[in-house]
């Protein structure tokens, strides 16, 4: 059995299989590589790495079906997501979320549709904390 390597986050390329992945449920190489853009036109065999790696990392868990090898996501996007968003106010934006907020408010071109459901959000976290 392979050592495990550890890895909290995934390069662009993995977040792209992980992204089919997990919209897929589960999948072979080819399954994933049949989801991606054509213009990516990568091998059979540039996507069966990234998908090792993937399960090397712990992100993916593979069993065999007959020939062929179907992987399945061991982390839910949302958890991907909360440990990216948390890393993220942690290196780049000094541990503190306000400052993270602040930058994508002040900077997305947001609509104001946009900052209504982000209120929203905020106003529906704060009774559900307070009350």
């Amino acid at each position: 059995m392979r050592k495990r390597k550890t890895g909290n986050l995934l390069t662009e390329v993995e977040l792209e299989f992980m992204n089919e992945l997990w919209a897929l449920g589960e999948g072979s190489v080819r399954d994933v590589l049949d989801r991606l853009p054509p213009e990516r036109n990568l091998a059979y065999t540039s996507g069966a790495t990234i998908l090792r790696i993937l399960d090397e990392k712990g992100f993916v868990q593979s069993r065999k079906d007959g020939k062929t090898l179907i992987y399945r996501p061991l982390l839910e996007k949302d958890t991907y997501q909360a440990r990216s968003l948390q890393n993220l106010s942690r290196t780049l934006f000094d541990d503190i979320p306000a400052s993270l907020v602040a930058r994508l408010v002040d900077d997305a071109g947001l609509t104001e549709a946009d900052l209504e459901e982000i209120r929203a959000l905020v106003e529906r976290r704060l009774q559900n904390d307070s009350g």
